[in-house]
């Protein structure tokens, strides 16, 4: 089991690009049940989540060819309408082929979804979606199972913003017959490309970007190129490590990137005393001179991502000062703060809000990933703790972002992947 040693203290500088953006594939690629035949998604990001999900598709029929960044789909010959439990355990998002299969072959076999270890994240919306939808469905054996001769169009009113199920009803409302109308739709730029990929491959949307979503179902769908956006949390991962880690008069710059897709979070980074320059396609950081305190909210789209609630806590644990930091999206999203802690952070944890007393300095230790996102916090910390820093089960980072640590390295950083001992 891999891990990652830091020498921290490194000061970070120079340019790095931001890869393609992880839950965007993981919609796109799902897509491609809707209509068979060969689609090229550009800028896919190669990542153990994208492996499952290629690993998913291809139970099904489903052939893959990925050379450099660049994945062709061949949706020619799906025969199997179940997604079994060895390939879902491994990740939440499998349950996007839901709504693609029963919508275009009426029926559908998925298990209940596994993922991360902190939850939860239910799929009831998901579940009373397809049956507003037409889609007769029953809970077998830890399955998903749904049929329907054929979706009809409805008006779906999610009581919560769901990514995921905004997505799945997207998809499948889309070979529906007749309107489909989803109220209080996620806004994030994921389900805004998926939707843009749906317009390519002959779908018609309306509200698309917005959290009204129109969708007049047609007879048949047909295959489509896109190019996958820039991952949004990544640059923000990237830009944070340059405020913790960067030495003042130092900057670093990230490419590739759509800043309007994470203003939430460069706003703060303001706040925090960086000094930021943003432009089309870019953004260069130099680091404050001192880490001010800057208390973050999470919230949906636009608001600060709770995909970056653990790396903000990292650059508060240096900050001159106490910052609170509330997760309204997942309230137990902290496995982060005890590992933290074990670098000298000074965190206080009740229920879904961390309060930070920010220190002079945080000591290199060995800490074990959790989660995603947690991994990403730790390595930020291990980037400007003094010492030697030891990121184990990196497995989790592996997930979500792309060679993270050659891109760390590109930048300056001293950190090395090695095999690990189990844990």
């Amino acid at each position: 089991m891999d891990k990652f040693i830091i020498h921290g203290g490194r000061n970070l500088q120079g340019v790095v690009s931001v890869s393609g953006a992880k839950n965007a594939s993981l919609a796109l690629m799902p897509a491609t049940i809707l209509a068979g035949g060969t689609y090229k998604l550009e800028n896919t990001p190669r990542l153990r989540d994208v492996m499952t999900m290629m690993s998913l598709l291809e139970s099904m029929g489903i052939a893959f060819k990925f050379v450099d960044n660049s994945l062709t789909v061949d949706s020619s010959n799906i025969t199997n309408y179940e997604a079994p439990y060895e390939h879902v355990k491994k990740m939440r998002a499998s349950i996007y082929v839901l709504g693609p299969l029963v919508s275009r072959f009426g029926f559908a076999r998925v298990s209940l979804p596994g993922g991360c270890a902190w939850g939860p994240r239910p799929v009831n919306l998901h579940i009373e979606g397809l049956k507003k939808l037409g889609a007769d469905i029953q809970l077998e054996g830890g399955y998903i199972v749904a049929k329907a001769r054929k979706l009809k169009g409805a008006r779906i009113l999610f009581d919560i913003s769901s990514v995921g199920a905004t997505g799945n009803i997207l998809m499948a409302a889309s070979l529906a017959q007749g309107a489909t109308i989803i109220e209080n739709a996620a806004m994030e730029p994921e389900i805004a490309a998926l939707a843009e990929l749906l317009v390519k491959m002959g779908a018609h949307i309306d509200g698309i970007g917005t959290s009204r979503i129109e969708i007049e179902g047609v007879g048949a769908l047909h295959p489509a190129d896109v190019t996958t956006i820039p991952d949004r949390i990544e640059a923000g991962t990237m830009l944070i490590a340059a405020a913790i880690a960067g030495k003042p008069g130092s900057k670093v710059r990230i490419d590739r990137c759509n800043p309007k897709h994470f203003g939430a979070v460069t706003s703060k980074l303001e706040d925090a005393g960086a000094n930021l320059t943003i432009g089309k396609d870019f953004v260069e950081l130099e680091p404050p001179n001192e880490i001010r305190p800057v208390n973050v909210t999470t919230a949906i789209y636009s608001g600060f991502p709770t995909d970056t609630q653990a790396q903000w806590i990292a650059l508060m644990s240096l900050a001159k000062g106490t910052s609170v930091i509330t997760d309204t999206v997942y309230f137990d999203r902290f496995t982060h703060v005890p590992e933290l802690m074990r670098l000298g952070a000074n965190i206080t944890l009740k229920e879904n809000v961390a309060t930070v007393i920010g220190q002079e300095t945080l000591t290199g230790a060995k800490v074990m990933s959790t989660d995603l996102r947690a991994s990403a916090s730790l390595i930020l910390a291990g980037l400007a703790a003094e010492g030697t820093t030891e990121v184990l089960r990196v497995y989790h980072i592996d997930r979500g972002y792309e060679e993270v640590e050659k891109k760390l390295q590109r930048l300056g950083a001293d950190i090395e992947r090695v095999a690990g001992e189990e844990f």
